[in-house]
């Protein structure tokens, strides 16, 4: 029933705001259906710590720990992102740069999103969870394309392609997984859902795993934004609108590395060595390096942020791939903050650069004089994303850096010198936005600012105290994947 009611929930949305989404309450609607898909999410993840895992509608669908924990990171954030998009788009309708037409898609694609992206955690079939990739990804490129600039429809056009061959890799994983599983759970269904191949993965033939999970890897990593597959994801970012740069990088990014995760943990049981883990440090220690590199020569203020979501979830595959019980759930604890704090920041980048006009970090000054609110969520955002004690980011990058001085000593100083080098790249060029001088007017609609300082707020509490039933929730999760 929670199920049905999760998945539910924004595809009747999308279907709504395909109809009504250029009305003046479209965005109201937007929000309510988000908050509806909240609330089932809520009752789902009761349920799950009540009961234990379960499976629904003939095994088509699954829950436990590790994924009912991202569907309600999911619904929390695509709420209060709704809620932040209400007067976000309609200072661009005000500002002529969407019509109504814009705005309808702009609403019923948000639900679509949100639709795939419960559909590929709640999946239990590895081919529904990649057709499900795939339409997040569809509705993602109409999502970035929205204003038809030449540069909105360039960074549309190779999200997609980028994205499509990288999600033809995964497809040809999905095939190689099918192969090996079928030769011991027969030809069928079963042989490609999660829950019949955990029971099984030692049995599975140990080549064509690590084979698959190579072209998973690359397929996935794709959309991750691992390094050297990352180059739509800055682009994407930069030239949609704020809302859709707080989903796809609070958000897509955690469903994909979902994927990795679920897929690292079979070929584990296959293989017994750390072959995937191997590979996931490989790519995870390589983006949070190339990203923190980049972040200094980043002139428009979104892409930087872009770069930083690139660090991030290179810092969350390295310590999956790590493995364990304590990476694990410094991993899971590091997606959570990192969710929050991004979207908190895109929500801070999207009122400033409204106000200003530009996304040219140089044209931006004094954001405190005229804002107080925007200056301020934009400066404690870029501290949390940072790592600085005592936001829950400090505390996750610090378990991870504590695993890898035991577990991997050697990336232990690669790690440091890559945060260091990010920490000076964004304080040094935000600093200046939020107090410098500045001559700005006020925006036609007051900002929505309350979801900013409630993601913080929920940010420095995870630094200073995780209440126990959360401790325990991370717990079975880290579990199941450590």
């Amino acid at each position: 029933m929670e199920i049905a009611l999760v998945l539910g929930a924004p595809l009747l949305g999308g279907l709504l705001l395909a109809l009504v989404g250029h009305k003046r309450w479209a965005p109201e609607l937007n929000a309510a259906m988000s908050l509806v898909t909240l609330g089932a999410a809520a009752m789902l993840t009761g349920r799950v710590i009540a009961d234990g895992p379960m499976t629904a509608m003939e095994e088509q669908f699954f829950v436990d720990p590790f994924n009912v924990f991202l569907v309600a990171l999911t619904a929390f954030v695509g709420f209060t992102t709704a809620l932040f998009s209400r007067p976000y788009m309609r200072i661009e309708e005000h500002h002529g740069r969407l019509n109504a037409a814009r705005l309808r898609l702009y609403h019923s694609m948000y639900q679509l999103f949100s639709f795939t992206m419960m559909l590929c955690l709640l999946s239990n079939n590895v081919g529904i969870l990649w057709v499900a990739l795939e339409g997040a990804t569809l509705s993602t490129v109409l999502l970035v394309s929205l204003y038809r600039t030449p540069a909105s429809l360039e960074a549309a056009w190779k999200y997609f392609i980028l994205c499509s061959v990288g999600i033809a890799q995964a497809l040809f994983g999905v095939i190689l997984l099918y192969f090996a599983a079928e030769k011991v759970l027969g030809a069928g269904g079963t042989a490609l859902l999660w829950t019949h191949l955990y029971q099984v993965r030692g049995q599975l033939e140990p080549t064509v795993l690590s084979l698959a999970f190579v072209f998973l890897l690359v397929g996935f990593g794709t959309k991750v934004g691992l390094v050297p597959l990352h180059n739509w994801l800055p682009d994407a970012h930069a030239e949609g609108p704020t809302p859709v740069s707080a989903v796809l990088s609070g958000l897509l990014l955690n469903v994909a590395l979902y994927a990795v995760v679920r897929s690292k943990v079979l070929v584990d049981g296959a293989l017994g060595h750390n072959f995937s883990g191997g590979l996931m440090m490989g790519f995870g220690l390589l983006s949070v390096v190339v990203a923190a590199f980049l972040l200094s020569r980043q002139k428009d203020i979104k892409r930087m942020f872009a770069y930083s979501s690139i660090e991030h979830m290179g810092i969350m595959t390295f310590a999956f791939g790590m493995g364990g019980p304590v990476a694990a759930f410094a991993g899971l604890l590091h997606m959570t903050v990192h969710s929050l704090t991004k979207s908190a920041i895109f929500f801070t980048v999207g009122h400033a650069t409204q106000k200003t006009g530009t996304q040219n970090m140089a044209d931006i000054r004094g954001l405190i004089e005229q804002s107080p609110a925007i200056g301020w969520g934009l400066i404690l955002g870029s501290l949390a994303i940072l790592g600085m004690p005592p936001f829950g980011v400090f505390t996750s990058e610090f378990m991870v850096l504590t695993t890898a001085m035991h577990e991997q000593p050697w990336a232990t100083p690669v790690l440091l010198v890559a945060l260091g080098v990010a920490f000076a790249a964004i304080f040094g060029k935000v600093q200046p936005m939020v107090f410098g001088e500045t001559n700005l007017r006020r925006l036609p609609h007051p900002p929505a600012l309350v979801p900013v300082f409630v993601h913080l707020a929920i940010v420095l509490m995870l630094g200073l105290y995780i209440p126990p039933y959360l401790v325990d929730w991370y717990r079975q999760a880290a579990a199941l994947i450590g």
